[in-house]
């Protein structure tokens, strides 16, 4: 939470800071610059009303104080300077996340990641991040990796549909949880949750046009990773709390250069193999997409913004993206083949209960993804597109990255990887 009445604005990036500690600004004689009547000095009070340096660790008796030395060194600094946590490093979105702060200079990164993971992905920005190993379901892990941090970017969680139930809510739900409660004991002031818009999605729904922050959620879900997504989300924005300010990005089918396990790239893989039917039934279908760079800059916005404590907001690309007619094209454009084959509605909806029903025994479920879902079928044949007004007005979200600039880079980059197959191969 930033200075009431003064909104910290991107800026051109200050010099790397040597300091340690929000708690380290009590020696910077504040007032002057910011005018603060309670903002504490090197004497330990402003105006003689101020709190006491020796209580400026703990927040002392102003609820807003961490965050309110940490918004004022960011100004005197011209950008944005603090301390970072990122889960999900080693995914598309955290990858290119922690990349762009390091790129920045102005942010001190530390990433979650479990022993095994690769963060090989991060390229050069490996050496000028903090490792912390660990896992969400190890609270000493999350105690360890908090540690100093000023704001917390959890962008970790069990995405495909490959699982359990019980896995699903304790890396999801129940890691959340315990991160939330980490970030809260070590003094972070701010924790920005990467949530979707799947957990709006109504088991028995059907379209949702350009909808807003407004919509509920859905009394039944989808799959185990909509109930779980929604779960998190509602604990994230309940924690919400003075000195504490949590908000949730609801980005959809994230997409872009670099992506070797989402939505498109999978698509794109089953196209190339002739597997993939169109499921249309002759309708257009629409949806908001979200390039990667656009949802990292409402990532970093979010960690500065004033006014987002316990909200969600929607961020999707300017563009209204017709599904097949998009694949279509992107297919053609890589000389494959696009999907033509349209299986009798019937004879999906057999298919998709007796897969559903197999994919229930667990020692199955643990280990692969099902061939076909319910919620695969909702994503390929229910528009989906956000009213992204909210995130514009509390973020100044604005989108980045056009479709067609990030298409462009997108077929270069797979190109360049040996075409949509090599970069999914690993993909189970």
């Amino acid at each position: 939470m930033a200075l009431p009445g003064r909104r910290v604005g991107p800026g051109p990036l200050g010099p790397r800071t040597t300091r340690t500690h929000p708690a380290d600004a009590v020696v910077d004689r504040c007032v002057p610059q910011c005018g603060r009547a309670r903002c504490p000095d090197s004497g330990g009070t402003a105006g003689g009303r101020g709190v006491r340096s020796s209580r400026v660790a703990d927040g002392g008796a102003h609820p807003d104080l961490r965050s309110h030395l940490v918004a004022h060194r960011a100004r005197r600094a011209g950008g944005a300077t603090m301390k970072v946590l990122v889960t999900g490093a080693s995914g598309f979105l955290g990858g290119a996340l922690v990349r762009r702060l390091v790129r920045s200079g102005a942010h001190e990164v530390t990433v979650l990641a479990r022993p095994a993971s690769d963060l090989g992905g991060l390229g050069d920005a490996l050496a000028r991040v903090r490792v912390a190993r660990g896992d969400l379901t190890d609270p000493a892990s999350l105690a360890a990796a908090v540690v100093g941090a000023e704001v917390v970017v959890h962008s970790a969680a069990r995405v495909d549909e490959r699982g359990t139930r019980a896995q699903f809510e304790r890396e999801n739900v129940h890691g959340t949880e315990a991160l939330l409660a980490a970030a809260r004991a070590a003094g972070v002031t701010r924790f920005v949750f990467v949530s979707s818009p799947s957990a709006l999605m109504d088991r028995d729904g059907g379209d949702q046009l350009d909808i807003d922050e407004s919509v509920p959620y859905p009394r039944r879900y989808l799959n185990h990773y909509c109930a779980t997504k929604a779960a998190a989300e509602r604990l994230v924005l309940a924690a919400n709390a003075p000195g504490f300010t949590t908000c949730a990005l609801r980005p959809r089918a994230i997409w872009g250069a670099g992506d070797r396990s989402g939505p498109i790239v999978r698509l794109l893989t089953r196209t190339a193999q002739g597997r993939l039917p169109d499921l249309s039934g002759g309708r257009d279908v629409y949806a908001s997409l979200c390039h990667v760079d656009n949802i990292v800059d409402a990532c970093v916005k979010a960690m500065t913004a004033d006014t987002v404590g316990g909200r969600a907001y929607f961020v999707a690309d300017a563009e209204r993206t017709n599904v097949w007619r998009f694949l279509a094209e992107v297919a053609e454009r890589l000389d494959y083949r696009p999907p033509t084959r349209r299986p009798d509605p019937r004879v999906l909806r057999a298919a998709v209960t007796v897969i559903e029903a197999l994919w229930r025994i667990p020692p199955i479920a643990a280990r692969w993804s099902p061939p076909l879902s319910r919620y695969v079928v909702a994503l390929m044949t229910r528009s989906a597109t956000y009213d992204t007004s909210a995130a514009a007005r509390d973020l100044g979200y604005r989108p980045i990255v056009d479709r067609d600039t990030g298409l462009a880079a997108f077929l270069d980059w797979l190109a360049a990887e040996g075409g949509v197959e090599a970069v999914t191969r690993h993909v189970r």
